[in-house]
């Protein structure tokens, strides 16, 4: 009998960026305790992310009382030329919609638009998986 060899690491197809903006478009006034929490981080590591986005365009942040604002940017496509003519509001879209409560909330309020109808879509390549 062969031995189980574990994974040589642990890694997710999905980033922790990518997470965030998904939680973001949730609950577009999510606390940093809320965002590093659902992705395993700390407050630092999630400010840290958030501050990126903003930089890069992907979101804006204003401050309402004590609390962030965040809204996503529309329009906003990936960094990667391999992905670069795609808009990330297509993923964000598939990541609110896996989670399980998301079904109970309705549709998320974040500002980013709408996907266009499949007409409009370039056409996707089958990959096989």
């Amino acid at each position: 009998m062969e031995p189980v060899v574990a994974p040589r690491t642990s890694w997710t197809f999905v980033t922790n960026h990518a997470r965030i903006l998904a939680m973001i478009l949730r609950d577009p006034e999510s606390r940093l305790r809320d965002l590093a929490d659902g992705c395993g981080l700390t407050e630092r590591a999630a400010g840290a992310i958030v501050r990126d986005l903003e930089t890069a365009g992907y979101l804006t942040r204003v401050r309402r009382g004590r609390r962030n604002h965040y809204e996503i940017t529309p329009g906003t496509l990936f960094r990667h030329p391999a992905e670069g003519y795609h808009e990330v509001a297509n993923l964000l879209h598939l990541l609110v919609d896996l989670d399980p409560r998301a079904a109970a909330t309705g549709p998320p309020s974040g500002a980013v638009s709408p996907m266009p109808p499949p007409a409009a879509r370039p056409p996707s390549r089958d990959i096989g998986v």
